[in-house]
């Protein structure tokens, strides 16, 4: 498992939080996602590393792009 975390600015209501969960959750490759409203951080956890695309282009799909990976 690969954890990663990403700023994502977009992130302002538990609206955002609760889209972003829930479609993020539904890539196979993808455990667990949790998204702070108040940090406007994303995590997830990865069954592989090489799915980490995925979340990037399905966060910008649905509106809300990561400005950057945190560490």
């Amino acid at each position: 498992m690969v954890e990663k975390k990403y700023s994502v600015p977009g992130i302002s209501c538990k609206h955002c939080v609760q889209t972003i969960q829930m479609e993020l959750s539904d890539l196979d490759e993808v455990s667990s996602v949790k998204a702070d409203e108040t940090s406007k951080v994303v995590t997830v956890l990865l069954s592989e590393v090489e799915a980490e695309s995925q979340v990037l282009n399905l966060l910008e799909e649905i509106g809300y792009p990561a400005a950057k990976e945190l560490t």
